[in-house]
């Protein structure tokens, strides 16, 4: 698939409707990343989230009125970008995404890879 084709993209759980509840400026930015991913790019403040290997698993952070949001999509399976979580981040103290949400990731991710070992039969 080339860089300019379009991937498709799929929302796990509830991702793309939690990203639909945020600030509308804070939905641009992670809309536009995802859509750079869905070309083949990378927005240059997408970053490989910590605890998982080989840089498939991406987290896009936006500051909006003194509040953090995030949201974390996946690029390891080729043809397409699944968003598998997004989320305003609660905790005032430090920069670390909480274990919580990493173990909802690893769920997601685990639906993701389901997702497309089912559609690639």
């Amino acid at each position: 698939m080339g860089k300019n084709q379009e991937k498709p993209l799929k929302s796990i759980a509830s991702a793309l409707d939690d990203l639909k509840e945020f600030p509308e400026d804070v939905q641009d930015v992670m809309g536009y990343a995802l859509d750079l991913a869905q070309h083949g790019e990378k927005h240059p403040n997408a970053k490989p989230l910590k605890g998982f290997s080989g840089g498939g698993v991406l987290e896009i952070v936006d500051d909006f009125d003194g509040d953090t949001y995030r949201a974390i999509y996946t690029v390891k399976f080729e043809g397409v970008v699944y968003l598998l979580h997004v989320f305003q981040k609660k905790s005032k103290h430090g920069i670390a995404t909480s274990k919580q949400d990493i173990n909802l990731v690893k769920k997601r991710l685990q639906k993701a890879q389901e997702d497309y070992l089912q559609e690639m039969h």
